[in-house]
């Protein structure tokens, strides 16, 4: 099978931001090559080098960020994913510095490149319980553990990133058994998945991407909580009856602050809104809009450039 690879330059506080619109259209795997990356591995006592090029650690280095497109849908996606990143730098003109965001293609031959990139992961554990586990390796889960079971192959939400994890971790402190929940934003499924073999009655999902609501939908199945699980092609519940004591929405700030007017009204009072996705300089906006809306903030977690937030209603 044929692919583009679709390579665009940036920074380190830049390539987050990329791989995620990159997500947004292939299913086939991103990487983030970066010197900051090399340079923390040249320092840990724990690794051995015997030689290393001396370029590889030059200063003003760009991030290169990586994404594999199937060669009859490649033209197309490459110019969508062209104009968000002209997007993002309009977002992000004073708060994040991007880089030239030049980018290039190329086309590769992809034969058995799904093979062998499954074979760098590996099981993730998030907080106290949630293990997160590629489909293809078999996990023998300790005490206590919840196995939450992924096909790579159908994309985005593999609860490496740290806006995945703080979510997975926050509905570890908070959710209780019975509870509903409900996921606006759902991308793989993780996070309804969790919740549901966390505890949760019933986990209602949406998500605008059709990719998702399919990627969701089958990782339901995997995972064998099908029948605890809904998953609508929507922006928000369009159930108006439908009431969760725990509610998540891991997407990007702005988004955030544009439907919180809407995002909180399946929850109950009382209940927990978890939101990640935000990055710093949008940090207080997202806490003003919520608790204008007269919601608390409960917690606040941040890993790397990332920011989650608690809120009771």
């Amino acid at each position: 099978m044929k692919f583009i690879e679709l390579t665009v330059h940036t920074t380190s506080e830049g390539s987050e931001l990329v791989a995620d619109i990159f997500w947004n259209y292939t299913n086939y795997g991103v990487t983030v090559c970066d010197v900051n990356d090399i340079i923390a591995l040249q320092n840990d006592k724990r690794t051995f080098w015997d030689y290393m090029d001396d370029e590889l650690t030059a200063e003003g280095s760009d991030v290169l960020v990586k994404c594999f497109l199937p060669l009859d849908i490649a033209e197309e996606n490459v110019r969508s994913i062209r104009a968000d990143l002209e997007a993002l730098r309009e977002r992000s003109a004073g708060f994040v510095e991007l880089g030239s965001l030049e980018s290039t293609c190329r086309e590769i031959d992809g034969d058995d490149w799904i093979d062998v990139w499954k074979k760098h992961f590996r099981p993730i554990h998030i907080g106290g319980r949630v293990v997160v586990c590629p489909e293809w390796i078999a996990y023998e889960p300790a005490a206590d553990e919840v196995v939450i079971k992924l096909d790579s192959n159908m994309a985005f939400g593999t609860g490496e990133h740290e806006t995945t994890s703080m979510c997975l971790e926050l509905l570890q402190e908070t959710m209780k058994e019975g509870d509903t929940m409900i996921d606006v934003g759902c991308g793989s499924g993780i996070l309804g998945i969790a919740g549901v073999k966390l505890g949760a009655k019933f986990a209602y999902l949406t998500d605008i991407d059709y990719v998702a609501v399919k990627s969701a939908t089958h990782n339901a199945a995997l995972n064998g909580v099908q029948d605890k699980v809904k998953v609508a092609l929507s922006d928000l519940l369009e159930n108006a009856d439908v009431r969760g004591e725990i509610m998540t929405a891991n997407i990007t700030a702005d988004i955030l602050c544009r439907l919180a007017g809407s995002i909180p009204k399946n929850l109950k009072e009382g209940g927990t809104l978890i939101l990640s996705g935000i990055i710093e300089p949008k940090l207080a906006q997202v806490i003003q809009t919520y608790e204008g809306l007269g919601l608390q903030k409960i917690c606040q977690k941040r890993k790397g450039e990332w920011f989650a937030l608690a809120f009771k209603k």
